[in-house]
């Protein structure tokens, strides 16, 4: 599921939006119960234990998941509508919800959405992620660390990398860059391949006049397929910081043969390197 995406603190022309949000895929194997997908007897939910509603509810929100995942919003929600009517008690339903107005820019059905579902099930690790994304948008700090901190604190949870890493985008954006760079050293240990943990981390160390450390946050960044045209950018600072003619030389040919419209090699054309 890939959809562009401006972070705000960053600006990022790779991003997965499921890098930080949890979609309706997560969770809907099993959702014929809850996020464990352990029936209230203690026993695994089998296709037999799944009443026909449910059922119905079920395919109607993987179909939403799918169209989510096309971009095709409008489209989701009409699914959707169809999945909460047959099941109104299934949470992933109304977490995708949230997701859909988020996208649509509607954030009070978006915030009226995540709090429906965590009615439903006050311990959705991926619903109290979501949700705290939703109010860092907002700059609700306070009320957005708690849900991150919610989400980080059940044991069963499997997206922490996912979890710090938002924690950590939000922390940057107001302001907090120790508690931020923590947040996004504890994602890049969980998963070091996250091109948007490995930016932003570099960044906040560029920023704080830590090349060296800095480098090797960018530098692995950059020798990878997900380097971008900013990225590209930040490495030629930081190599020009400590002064490597070279690598800031190699570098500068990438940005000018593989981005040359953006607006990073322009500004590498002007020598605007503080800007």
């Amino acid at each position: 599921m890939i959809d562009k995406l401006r972070i705000g603190v960053a600006t990022l022309s790779w991003v997965f939006w499921s890098c930080l949000t949890g979609t309706a895929v997560i969770g809907l194997t099993g959702c014929a119960t809850n996020a464990t997908g352990v029936a209230s007897s203690g026993d695994f939910v089998t296709e037999s234990d799944e009443s026909d509603s449910h059922k119905r509810a079920r395919l109607r929100l993987e179909l939403a998941a799918a169209y989510f995942d096309k971009g095709q919003a409008t489209d989701a929600l009409d699914h959707l509508k169809q999945s909460i009517a047959a099941d109104p008690n299934l949470f992933e339903a109304y977490n995708l919800r949230g997701l859909i107005y988020m996208r649509l820019n509607d954030l009070p059905l978006a915030d009226e959405s995540f709090r429906r579902a965590l009615v439903i099930n006050p311990k959705a690790a991926s619903v109290q992620h979501n949700y705290g994304w939703m109010l860092c948008q907002q700059s609700r700090y306070p009320e957005a660390m708690q849900m991150f901190a919610n989400a980080l604190g059940n044991p069963t949870y499997g997206d922490r990398a996912k979890t710090w890493m938002a924690q950590g985008l939000c922390q940057q954006r107001g302001g907090q860059m120790a508690d931020a760079e923590n947040s996004l050293l504890r994602s890049y240990e969980l998963d070091a391949g996250n091109p948007i943990t490995a930016y932003n981390l570099s960044l906040i160390l560029y920023q704080r006049g830590e090349f060296v450390r800095s480098q090797f946050y960018v530098r692995r960044l950059n020798n990878s397929e997900l380097a971008n045209s900013e990225s590209l950018w930040l490495g030629i600072k930081v190599e020009r910081r400590l002064e490597n003619r070279e690598a800031m030389a190699q570098l500068s040919s990438q940005l000018k043969k593989r981005f040359p419209q953006s607006r990073e090699f322009s500004a590498l054309e002007r020598g605007a390197f503080n800007e």
